[in-house]
């Protein structure tokens, strides 16, 4: 018998599949995604899988009346065909982390009674995930106090590389791999102060931006270590003692493990308005900051800079629990 995967798109999601899986070696896996999205470049010659699919899908939120009617005629296909494979593969379990990659799926496990878990990431519920809960075996959510896993599916080395933070000796912008405008240009324009206050800089700034925001510190005669994707994440945010960020799940649970604490910037046209709300939870209990674009306020932020961080930091690494993923594992194993 098989667990089966599904969901995907952004990294957002494939984060908590790669994950959870590494914590299922000895497990057949099959995954099933999207052939829109990021499911092929993350799992397409993904050895530990024992089969992958990309089925032909699109999201139906944010779509026109035709857009709607082609992504709803792809979802029924893509549908049947999810049903062929979970028959065909013996399915005992099926793992969904949302989004429209794992709409066919989910929907085919209904249908045959294949017990489904889902794990919504953000603080604001996705709508497919919304749809779908009432009929799932288990709804896990670090935001919710009666999830049956409240731990993070978070690597074990961002565990590892913890540290109390207190004065802020470097700093960290991060605004994904393909960048943040509004990070970016709020780094360049802290860049003086933080010269003057001797704060290293390291900074996320996107793929297509690095050369632009590399030759603009040079402008500024500052030094700072720019990237875009890295495999090194970890060894970047252990370095710093304070980050400036996007609030996708994935990074704020990552900071949080690491116990660094942030001040963190939406992205203003997140699904409903998730990134907001997955911060919202962290400056509920005082340890994080949050500010959105059109609220930048400069003094603010510099203020920010010599604020002792030991307390906050303190207080995350009590916050989040260890070993999520295998936690996840186990309960996918037990079904």
């Amino acid at each position: 018998m098989s667990i089966v995967m599904t969901g995907g798109g952004t990294g957002g999601h494939l984060t908590i599949i790669k994950a959870v899986k590494e914590e299922l070696l000895d497990e057949e896996l099959i995954y099933i995604g999207s052939t829109k999205g990021q499911d092929q470049k993350w799992f397409g010659e993904d050895k530990q899988f024992k089969e992958v699919y990309f089925l032909p899908t699109q999201g139906v939120v944010n779509q026109g009346f035709l857009g709607k009617i082609k992504s709803i005629s792809m979802l029924i296909k893509a549908t049947i065909k999810a049903r062929s494979i979970l028959k065909r593969s013996n399915a005992k379990v099926v793992f969904c982390v949302g989004g429209f990659s794992a709409a066919p799926t989910s929907f085919a496990s209904i249908m045959l009674g294949i017990p489904l878990v889902i794990h919504e990431q953000n603080a604001a519920i996705g709508s497919l995930n919304r749809l779908l809960r009432s009929r799932a075996k288990a709804f896990i959510s670090s935001y919710e106090d009666d999830s049956p896993i409240k731990a993070y599916p978070i690597k074990k080395e961002y565990f590892e590389k913890s540290r109390i933070r207190d004065k802020i000796k470097t700093i960290i912008f991060l605004g994904g791999s393909q960048g943040a405008k509004a990070i970016n240009e709020l780094a360049l324009k802290l860049a003086p102060t933080l010269k003057e206050k001797n704060i290293k800089i390291i900074h996320q700034a996107g793929e297509r931006n690095i050369e632009e925001v590399q030759k603009a510190y040079q402008k500024l005669d500052i030094e700072a270590e720019v990237f875009g994707f890295t495999t090194h994440l970890s060894d970047y945010m252990q370095q710093a003692d304070f980050a400036i960020a996007r609030s996708g799940a994935s990074t704020l649970w990552e900071l949080s493990a690491m116990a660094c604490p942030a001040l963190y910037i939406p992205y203003p046209y997140a699904a409903g308005d998730h990134q907001f709300y997955n911060a919202k939870f962290l400056v509920d209990q005082d340890v994080a900051w949050i500010m959105r674009e059109s609220e930048i306020e400069l003094d603010k932020v510099i203020a920010l800079l010599d604020e002792d961080m030991t307390t906050k930091s303190k207080k995350l690494q009590k916050l989040i629990e260890k070993d999520g993923a295998l936690q996840i594992a186990e309960l996918l194993k037990n079904i």
